[in-house]
């Protein structure tokens, strides 16, 4: 199996699927107006595709451990597309949220690809094949509004369609050029009777390892969701910052995350730990989290929000590469899936705890995300106890 290969096709394939993913993000509200999206609806609209993808990821998870990763990875990629178009055709806000479940349903992409770079990469390799993968989605996710931005000026409806497209080319690179991973697959192997049921989704978080590393990933989640919610209202209302100054300040937020993640593998060199890694990287990030509660001009807001961006990049290639070594090669799928379920409502929790303390003042969605960060600092403590321990 030519892994170098397959990691590459993998990281198009996640570059061209989080461009797509960008791309229609800031689009949904002021698409959705015309047909009764509000304010408050919004929220609901985004919550519609995290709660679908909560009961959903596990268990596509699970099917590509017993069929294999390349057909699910496919069937995703294609309810992705449709999603796109749906939208794209929608004539009423039922329509909106149809196309948003839909995504959401089908949306196994992410933790499909998680499931194959840990099945090609040995234990050494993972951490900084993970962080290669992250880099991928994080620059599929900044170029994706600046494209989304330039399209909507033909028209509000291109860009979806524009994703649609850029999601079939996803599919097509999958059928012919990327291999199966999975070669112990249960739909070929009588010795394999594991099934997936949503209990999993609460017995997973009792495995010592993998349990800690998914609630403080889920933890570390809601936290950056919370803290996007402020980058925004603080953005507007306090530095009057435009729409461009915010896209390009956001933007710049993206490419700390992928450089460092970018570095995964020097960091690897001199700290060999990925436990101890992840302690470090949240020290950082509660440190500028805290600040950027404090700060109420632009330097010190931008110096805070960057080098939080910097360490928050080596959460995911660090947890990812911490639940893959510690689970079993048949249910790899399924575990990726399940912690990308508890991501999925990181990310619907996040903005809807900052709207509740809002009301306080800005700067109390910044405390609130330190909150968050501070929790999981302790169970980034519990991780290295709980890993040496294993």
């Amino acid at each position: 199996m030519k892994t170098n290969r397959i990691l590459w096709v993998l990281v198009f394939i996640a570059i061209i699927n989080s461009m797509g993913f960008g791309i229609i993000i800031p689009l949904l509200y002021p698409y959705g107006k015309k047909f009764g999206v509000t304010q408050h609806t919004i929220g609901l609209l985004t919550a519609a595709y995290s709660i679908a993808q909560f009961f959903a990821t596990p268990v596509l998870g699970s099917l590509s451990d017993k069929f294999g990763r390349k057909p699910i990875l496919v069937i995703s990629l294609i309810g992705t597309c449709a999603s796109f178009i749906i939208f794209g055709l929608a004539n009423s806000i039922f329509v909106l949220f149809a196309a948003r479940i839909l995504d959401g349903l089908t949306g196994g992409n992410i933790s499909v690809a998680q499931a194959m770079v840990s099945d090609i990469s040995s234990p050494k390799e993972r951490a900084k094949n993970f962080g290669i993968l992250g880099s991928a989605f994080g620059f599929g996710f900044v170029i994706g509004p600046a494209i989304g931005g330039l399209l909507s000026t033909f028209g509000m409806k291109v860009p979806f369609f524009f994703a649609a497209g850029i999601s079939i080319l996803g599919v097509l690179l999958t059928l012919f050029f990327l291999k199966e991973t999975n070669q112990d697959k249960s739909g070929k192997s009588k010795g394999n009777k594991h099934h997936f049921n949503f209990v999993s989704l609460y017995t997973v978080l009792k495995k010592p390892v993998i349990g800690t590393a998914i609630f403080t990933g889920f933890l570390l989640t809601m936290a950056q969701f919370t803290m996007l919610i402020g980058f925004q209202t603080f953005s507007v209302d306090n530095l009057k910052l435009t729409p461009t100054q915010i896209g390009l300040f956001y933007g710049g937020f993206g490419v700390s995350g992928i450089l460092m993640q970018m570095l995964v593998p020097a960091v690897k060199k001199v700290i060999p730990s990925q436990a101890v890694i992840l302690l470090i990287s949240t020290m950082f990030c509660l440190g500028m989290m805290l600040l950027a509660g404090f700060a109420t001009g632009l330097v010190l807001f931008a110096i805070s929000v960057g080098i939080y961006g910097l360490f928050n990049g080596l959460r995911n290639p660090m947890l990812n590469a911490i639940i893959a070594d510690h689970n079993k090669p048949n249910e790899r799928g399924e575990v990726m899936g399940i912690n990308q379920s508890y991501a999925s409502i990181g990310q619907t929790l996040g903005p809807v705890t900052a709207g509740l303390v809002t009301a306080i003042s800005i700067h109390s969605i910044f405390f609130l995300s330190s909150l968050y960060i501070l929790i999981a600092l302790l169970f980034s403590i519990r991780l290295i106890t709980k890993e040496k321990q294993s």
